[in-house]
């Protein structure tokens, strides 16, 4: 297992690049700690990927370094790396056995045949093809042969990360759950350094630990899932995080308060004012619709989703999102969107702006 250090990282695909657009990944330092359970998370095209075949080594950086642990594996190839890797599409040896498929990094390694055994045991029951191992891989379908790739990925034990590039993309949904909560688990028994990279937001807040939120080549935030929820650094993660996304309202910012359009809406905090583009966002869980409350409200429609219902109307305009619970009644003649103060976030230019401190706080 490894630390993960990016230092000074940017590439570009283009032989002489001239400014950051022609960058498919923006400068960046980070650190990723020895055992963590990462997720890159992010839209088709913002990196994601390239990202991971500079840890993996299949791409060399146009700038910065690699480093696991202590080491410089910038110019190290793949195989020099110590690590495994799930790739989106399986990849497995059809004239192999299931289980010859699952043993065969052990084997490659001259591991011991009794711990060859339990070791594939283990990761068959873990995939659920214990009843197919003696199987030959080509009489498989793409779900199965995925799940022997993901399995091969995981049998080892002395890797020093496992990369997985968006692997459960041919799983059926049910299987992709069990999967993902086999993850997990293989993570705290194991502890290996872990990073998966999905576009689907329910893969990575419930596999990791920290989330990596890519945008147009950039990390725009590294954190805990109820962080990405509760203080998106970007509004590109507000917009992305959640279901409804979270709603922006373009503004003027100054002290306690935020002026939309004609409108005055008490903020949680005392702000500076906003150079820029400033904006207010706001979760749907944290709007109520009713008959009172600073912004004008038109319900357009009410979508029951189960657990909660989905109010969808316009606010000036402007598509509008809120979230009520399960029985909660919507008061004849709403017109009004209530906004908590406390659970409103400030943007200038799409980056959060943090309140200033309270008085007798530090800065």
């Amino acid at each position: 297992m490894a630390r993960i250090t990016l230092s000074n990282l940017a590439h570009s695909y283009l032989p002489n690049p001239q400014g950051p657009g022609d960058f498919a990944l923006k400068e960046m330092d980070h650190v990723w700690q020895d055992g963590g359970a990462y997720a890159l998370l992010g839209s088709s095209g913002c990196g994601k990927t390239t990202l991971l075949n500079i840890i993996s080594g299949l791409l060399r950086p146009s700038q910065g370094r690699v480093l696991f642990g202590e080491t410089d594996v910038t110019d190290a190839p793949t195989a020099a790396r110590n690590i495994a890797q799930v790739f989106q599409f399986p990849v497995v040896y059809d004239t192999m056995t299931v289980r010859e498929n699952l043993a065969f990094p052990l084997k490659n390694r001259g591991m011991d045949a009794g711990y060859i055994r339990d070791r594939v045991a283990q990761i068959a029951q873990m995939i659920g093809m214990e009843s197919e191992l003696g199987r030959k891989a080509r009489g498989l379908n793409a779900d199965a042969k995925q799940k022997i790739s993901l399995g091969r990925g995981m049998v080892r034990e002395d890797v020093n990360a496992i990369l997985f590039d968006e692997p459960l993309t041919v799983i059926d949904p049910h299987m992709k759950w069990e999967l993902r909560t086999q993850l997990k688990q293989l993570h705290r028994q194991f502890g290996h350094t872990m990073i998966y990279v999905t576009h689907d937001q329910t893969e990575a807040l419930t596999f990791a630990d920290k989330v990596v939120v890519m945008y147009d080549g950039r990390v725009v935030q590294m954190g805990t899932p109820q962080e990405l929820f509760d203080t998106p650094a970007h509004t590109f993660v507000g917009y992305f995080i959640g279901s409804p996304g979270m709603n922006l309202f373009d503004a003027e910012v100054a002290g306690h308060a935020a002026r939309v359009g004609g409108a005055e809406v008490p903020l949680g905090a005392a702000y500076p004012t906003v150079a820029g583009r400033a904006q207010i966002g706001i979760r749907p869980e944290f709007c109520r619709p009713g008959r009172e409350g600073p912004l004008p409200f038109a319900i357009r429609r009410v979508e029951d989703v189960g657990r909660h219902r989905i109010v969808r109307g316009e606010v000036m305009g402007r598509p509008v999102n809120a979230i009520l619970p399960e029985g909660q009644p919507i008061d004849a003649g709403a017109d009004r969107l209530a906004l908590r103060p406390d659970r409103i976030n400030v943007y200038a230019d799409d980056w959060r702006v943090s309140p200033l401190a309270a008085a007798g706080e530090a800065a």
